[in-house]
């Protein structure tokens, strides 16, 4: 039995796809035993749907868990909707906090880059793309052919 180099391609293709099914199913089971070693009570989470909260406590039996969202309030959910554990942000020094900050920070940047270029240059510097010229522009002559009549 021979094989064409078509055959052999796809068994090439298909060994690649095998690969990465394998890979992404590993990294999805070590990204979720790392999760399950991150959530206990008194831990910051969100769940699937988007709501935030503390963790009071897991019932592993009946897969509950206790989500406090606000000073008092207590949301039982499946255990299994918890998404991630919320990392408090550390702000760096400069680092802006919101989109407005940045673009102040963008906005004031780009003034002060502004008047140094401003106080760098020369007040008669040409703009760009403009000739410059030390004498004064003279009309251009053509010859112009006489036609003998």
């Amino acid at each position: 039995m021979t094989f064409d180099p078509l055959t052999i391609g796809m068994l090439v293709v298909l060994a690649i796809l095998i690969f990465f099914m394998f890979r992404n199913s590993r990294k999805r089971r070590t990204d979720q035993e790392k999760l399950r070693d991150q959530i206990v009570p008194g831990a910051e989470i969100m769940t699937n749907f988007g709501l935030f909260g503390t963790l009071k406590s897991i019932d592993t039996v009946s897969n509950v868990a206790e989500v406090e969202t606000s000073p008092g309030n207590i949301v039982r959910v499946h255990r299994q909707t918890i998404a991630k554990v919320v990392e408090p942000i550390v702000v760096g020094d400069g680092e802006p906090r919101s989109v407005e900050e940045a673009m102040a920070i963008a906005n004031r940047e780009a003034e002060e880059r502004e008047r140094d270029s401003a106080a760098h240059s020369l007040d008669d510097a040409p703009a760009y793309g403009e000739r410059i010229t030390t004498e004064p522009k003279k009309p251009v002559r053509r010859a112009t052919k006489k036609v003998s009549e």
